[in-house]
């Protein structure tokens, strides 16, 4: 990732619904979701991506009549768990074990760890793992911005009409945020605007 590939980046307000992104590509940006860090690298979360245009069609209605939704290559609908049980840390502890080819006693003493800090955020889960979430959506950015696929992240969007719509009602994830990727229109007056920043004396201090 080149600094100069953040400098290109921008939040594409109208992307070019003829072009697509290739299977090859789309491979490589969804491979930085699945290595992306999280705490204790429990993964709180999952990824929904629309590529079907009459699905994305729908969701313009329910992200604030934007745009982005339905004309961009895919979507991403980014979920939370509500809350993080016992049972899906021992799955985590289970597969952990198989990539690293330990017993299952060799990881106990993580899982105390692991089950102890999620007793003490009960009830936060959902806030702490949406929290998880916006890392896996910097990470998607970035990658995306490095293989030149525009992004645009949405906050502007009706969780709980995602959640309808995905069929999530009643399930352990909540949609928390979207990310529309595909490539820029060049009609998009925004691509050529300067980038606006803070100097970095006034965001950054050195200690």
């Amino acid at each position: 990732m080149a600094v100069s590939d953040l400098l290109w980046r921008y939040a594409v307000k109208r992307f070019d619904p003829n072009r697509t992104i290739d299977s090859e590509t789309w491979s490589r940006i969804e491979q930085s979701l699945v290595v992306t860090p999280s705490s204790f690298g429990l993964q709180p979360w999952k990824f929904f991506v629309i590529h079907s245009p009459e699905m994305k069609a729908k969701l313009s209605a329910i992200s604030w009549n934007q745009s982005q939704p339905s004309d961009c290559s895919h979507m991403v609908a980014m979920a939370a768990m509500h809350t993080v049980s016992e049972e899906y840390v021992d799955r985590f502890i289970q597969s952990a074990c198989k990539a690293r080819n330990s017993p299952p006693e060799s990881m106990e003493g993580y899982r105390r760890v692991i089950l102890g800090f999620l007793k003490q955020k009960q009830g936060q889960h959902l806030s702490w793992a949406t929290n998880q979430v916006y890392i896996a959506l910097g990470q998607l950015m970035s990658t995306a911005a490095s293989l030149k696929v525009d992004t645009c992240p949405m906050e502007g969007i009706v969780a709980s009409e995602y959640d309808k719509l995905l069929g999530l009602e009643n399930t352990e994830y909540h949609v928390v945020v979207g990310c529309a990727l595909g490539y820029r229109h060049a009609d998009d007056k925004y691509a050529q605007a300067p980038k606006v920043r803070f100097d970095p004396n006034e965001i950054i201090q050195y200690i």
